[in-house]
């Protein structure tokens, strides 16, 4: 395999990770929000959408952009990870995030190599 195709793959696999399981933890698993979910969903899972459709269609500037993206969703995590009743969902936001930002990156700069210097 292309090593940028298993970045894009590494990336979109964070990405759809994190999503999915934010969206599972607002909209299912949490029990008792102290805020209501459509709110704590838009504000949680909202700004994923922003790169969506760039990195699907494999934009080097979306990747590149969307990694800062990844590290909100990091510190969510280790912040997740650090309450006692939200340690479970903190490590799955942090292995996602992991998975997007590396990706991400490395997409975006194996990417641009190819642009600019062209075989």
């Amino acid at each position: 395999m292309d090593k940028i195709k298993l970045a894009y793959w590494t990336t979109l696999t964070g990405f759809f990770g994190l999503f999915f399981s934010l969206l599972l933890w607002v909209g299912w698993l949490n029990a008792e929000p102290k805020l209501p979910r459509s709110l704590v969903l838009l504000l949680t899972v909202g700004p994923l959408m922003f790169p969506l459709r760039g990195l699907l269609h494999a934009k080097a500037f979306t990747f590149g952009w969307s990694t800062f993206l990844a590290l909100f969703y990091f510190t969510l995590g280790v912040v997740n990870v650090a309450a006692t009743n939200t340690r479970l969902i903190g490590l799955f936001e942090i292995i996602f995030s992991l998975l997007f930002f590396i990706g991400a990156m490395l997409f975006a700069r194996w990417k641009g190599m190819q642009i600019n210097h062209p075989q």
